[in-house]
């Protein structure tokens, strides 16, 4: 696992940011994708290319953790201990527009960001484990 995280971290740290397509919502769909699973974004995908579209979506969902269980748990295990390769929602339990998907890295999260991946010292909200269905 920890391989494969590295490769996909690489490869995803070379895309340009791109809200709707390359963010820190975006990034858990696509790590699962590179897992194996079907995108579990497809619906969201292009649909917002700001952060102004973001935010209308996190709000219609009540926050990041509902919109990230909505499909989460469809692929994974929600978990309170994560191991390396969980994904996850970290911020704040208050402030729905200071909630963001995660990596864990088997240390710390890591939250992709316009400047690539940046580790992150925040609560964390909710976590799942995403099986890796590739041989």
């Amino acid at each position: 696992m920890e391989a494969s995280l590295k490769a996909f971290h690489d490869a995803n740290a070379r895309e340009p940011w791109a809200p709707g397509k390359v963010d820190c919502c975006m990034v858990l769909a696509d790590w699962a994708i590179w897992l194996g699973h079907i995108d579990p974004a497809e619906h969201m995908r292009g649909t917002y290319s700001d952060e102004a579209g973001f935010f209308e979506i996190i709000d219609m969902y009540g926050g990041l953790i509902n919109l990230v269980a909505s499909r989460a748990d469809l692929i994974g295990e929600r978990v309170t201990m994560p191991s390396l390769g969980a994904i996850g929602v970290v911020g704040s339990r208050n402030n729905i527009r200071r909630q963001f998907g995660a990596i864990h890295d088997g240390r710390r999260w890591l939250v992709r960001t316009a400047r690539g991946f940046d580790t992150v010292c925040a609560a964390q909200l909710a976590a799942w484990r995403i099986p890796c269905l590739n041989s």
